[in-house]
């Protein structure tokens, strides 16, 4: 049994089943056992102990038409003296990486730019600081600096926690995560009238079935809300 399945079966076994949006949160971001908090995930054929790769890592030209966009933009922006270049979840760096070297044509360009990465993992930080040294770090985008802001992120809000609900006459029952002994299992929680945003649920089609199960992510609405107030405020694009 791993260390943090066996914190979160006793958290269990004391208070009840949680969400399963908590428990991903906590498989996810817990900050000694976290999957992304104490190693690196991302790697090519298990390089550095990876798991997966995404599109970075595949090839530079990824990264390189991103530049070329965020460079058009910027343009188009007025070419403002001094802005913030935000990327979410940067993974090992490797995309800002390209997307630097591809404005190298550009002086201007990088002369104005500020690098921020929005990054909870002391691991994968290490990882960034290697590939942009000069980078400034943050663990939300609470604290991004008040300018115009051009902002990137590549498979970020789909590695946020979800929550799942079952349909059950006129309820919607949560997805809870228990325990039973030394296994953790899915269960239904008490019904709940209105689990989640009018906005997601306009979304829900009267026709679903009864046992049938939507997905809501509450952090990633939050995290999209702050982002458009931001760049409503000062400027930008994503």
């Amino acid at each position: 049994m791993t260390p943090l399945k066996k914190i979160l079966i006793e958290e269990i076994s004391t208070n009840g089943p949680m969400l399963l949006a908590d428990y991903m949160a906590r498989a996810l971001g817990s900050p000694e056992h976290g999957y992304y908090m104490q190693r690196r995930p991302f790697g090519k054929n298990g390089d550095d102990g990876g798991d997966f790769i995404t599109a970075p890592e595949v090839s530079q030209m990824f990264g390189e038409l991103i530049g070329a966009w965020l460079a058009d933009l910027w343009h188009r922006m007025g070419q403002p003296q001094d802005f913030c270049l935000v990327e979410l979840g940067p993974g090992r760096g490797t995309l800002m990486g390209d997307i630097l070297r591809a404005a190298n044509v550009l002086p201007d360009f990088l002369k104005a730019v500020q690098v921020h990465f929005v990054e909870t993992s002391p691991a994968l930080r290490a990882a960034q600081k290697q590939a942009v040294s000069h980078a400034t770090w943050h663990k939300d985008v609470s604290t991004l600096p008040a300018m115009p802001t051009l902002l990137v992120a590549n498979e970020f809000f789909d590695a946020l926690p979800v929550q799942q609900y079952r349909k059950q006459g006129n309820d919607w029952l949560p997805v809870m995560v228990t325990a039973d002994g030394d296994n953790l299992m899915l269960t239904d929680g008490d019904a709940t009238a209105k689990p989640f945003s009018d906005a997601l649920a306009t979304c829900i089609p009267d026709t679903i079935n009864d046992g049938e199960i939507v997905e809501s992510a509450a952090a990633v609405e939050s995290v999209m809300q702050q982002l458009a107030q931001h760049i409503a405020a000062h400027g930008g694009a994503a």
